[in-house]
């Protein structure tokens, strides 16, 4: 699981700004956002870059 759509919502950015700053189809981002789908780790660590975060900040733990 991840947090990206918090994260995104936090800052009041867009799904579709995310996407083209990381170069990705709005679809893809979706699922990332969703968590239908998600990221790869190195896509992970671009995220948290444009988005001015730490990675664990993306990620949330789940619970056993």
């Amino acid at each position: 699981m991840n947090r990206i759509k918090k994260v995104l919502e936090e800052k009041g950015i867009k799904q579709t700004w995310l996407a083209e700053k990381l170069g990705k189809s709005y679809n893809m981002v979706n699922g990332y956002v969703q968590n239908r789908q998600q990221p790869r780790l190195e896509v992970l660590f671009e995220i948290a870059k444009i988005l001015e975060v730490e990675v664990k900040d993306l990620i949330q733990e789940q619970k056993k």
